[in-house]
């Protein structure tokens, strides 16, 4: 059987069917509940910090332990769905928050707080992100951007929902029952709704050649770099564009606060980025099925450093809100779209591995950029400086994706 006649079959019959828009649901459904424990240290933090006694950068703690479990978590797990499937790894990961929020609530000192977010919660939750992506990347041919753009905005529309949830529960009950709470809805919810994907990837998809297209499909893409070197590079990329940003993420609630306009206003301007980021993901997913992901990300990234740049001379309220708006809206697609470039130009087959390597590398990335933005801040007395970091880096991630784009060549495809 020729490739085309194995692609029309596995298309007709997996990719971009009914199934898969459900298959595509549920995933979405899984990463809102798997990712409450990004979140929920973060909300707890008040808390936590009045009940042990400790002073904010050891409060603050938890959430690094939680990045950490979370980066790592995204390239083992990732490997194992590339072995077993998602559904044994996403049940485990249920479990493993489960098992991580109980003994949250049980801790009673900072430092065991903090080594429970790491090793339980952030790994827990780096399965509902990476890994859930890559697995929906394999059914779908002709919406791939779309799906993967839709798995990936779980993380987000958790951000907007589980704080909500757990502010009432801590000012009804306390953080610790606020911990139960998330505890019982990452089992009861999540190990059922695991089952529903418990169909397998067919294995025609997976042992695809690269390079090849499904029927419909008019375009494929090559490059002519080595599968190492193109790893490497979106790694490399991944950094670069998000500890450029990072900076508006992580430290705009501080910056709103030197500028006199309160934390209020701060956590607001935050919430309006990760709405305008739910936005640009969905964007995104539309124009990568269009147009590629490499093009998407350096659009992406073009703008995001449109919005940095925006973010120096105007600092007043009002045009602070709406530059927080524009950077959300640029940047909420960039990520996600390292999916779609694995898909488009590295083996099915690794694409769990490859891709939790790249949101690995993004959330170090994070963690960078925040940390270099206010060690730049303690040595400047001002966040110019760090805004101009994160252009720097910005300016990195878009030279890699003009060399991708560069090296690739299209091939069009008659269609079958």
């Amino acid at each position: 059987m020729s490739i085309f006649s194995i692609q029309a079959s596995v298309s007709g019959t997996y990719l971009d069917s009914r199934y898969s828009w459900f298959r595509l649901a549920m995933s979405v459904l899984i990463s809102i509940i798997g990712s409450a424990g990004m979140w929920a240290a973060v909300v707890v933090l008040p808390a936590v910090q009045t009940e042990f006694g400790i002073d904010r950068s050891d409060a603050s703690i938890p959430y690094t332990t939680t990045m950490v479990g979370f980066a790592l978590g995204n390239f083992v797990i990732g490997r194992l769905i590339d072995r077993f499937g998602i559904v044994y790894p996403m049940m485990a990961a249920a479990l493993l928050l489960g098992v991580g929020f109980v003994l949250g609530s049980l801790s009673n000192n900072i430092w065991t707080f903090s080594l429970i977010q790491g090793i339980f919660i952030g790994t827990g939750s780096a399965a509902t992100f990476g890994p859930l992506i890559a697995d929906i990347s394999h059914w779908f041919e002709r919406r791939r951007g779309i799906a993967v753009a839709a798995a990936a905005s779980g993380n987000y529309l958790a951000g907007a929902i589980w704080p909500l949830i757990l502010k009432e529960v801590i000012a009804a009950e306390g953080w610790r029952e606020a911990y139960l709470v998330v505890a019982v809805a990452s089992v009861v919810i999540m190990l059922p709704m695991a089952l529903f994907l418990r169909r397998r990837v067919p294995t025609q998809v997976i042992d695809l050649p690269n390079g090849t297209c499904a029927p419909g499909a008019a375009i494929h893409r090559q490059i002519s770099l080595s599968p190492r070197a193109l790893q490497i590079l979106l790694c490399m990329a991944g950094i670069g564009c998000c500890v450029a940003m990072s900076m508006p993420q992580v430290h705009i609630v501080a910056y709103c606060a030197d500028l006199g306009f309160g934390v209020a206003n701060g956590a607001n301007m935050l919430s309006l980025m990760l709405s305008g980021g739910i936005v640009s993901r969905l964007l995104s997913g539309f124009l990568a099925d269009r147009i590629g992901g490499v093009r998407t990300v350096l659009l992406g990234s073009f703008l995001q450093c449109l919005a940095l740049f925006l973010y120096i001379p105007f600092n007043g309220l009002a045009s602070l809100y709406v530059v927080s708006l524009i950077f959300g809206l640029s940047q909420g697609g960039i990520v996600p779209s390292y999916a779609m470039i694995v898909r488009e130009y590295l083996p099915a087959r690794e694409a769990g591995q490859r891709v939790g390597l790249v949101i690995m590398m993004t959330v170090v990335g994070m963690a960078l950029g925040g940390w270099m933005s206010g060690l730049i801040y303690d040595l400047t007395g001002s966040y110019q400086a760090a805004f101009i970091n994160g252009i720097a880096w910005n300016m990195l991630n878009m030279m890699i994706m003009a060399l991708l784009l560069w090296r690739t060549r299209e091939v069009r495809e008659a269609r079958a």
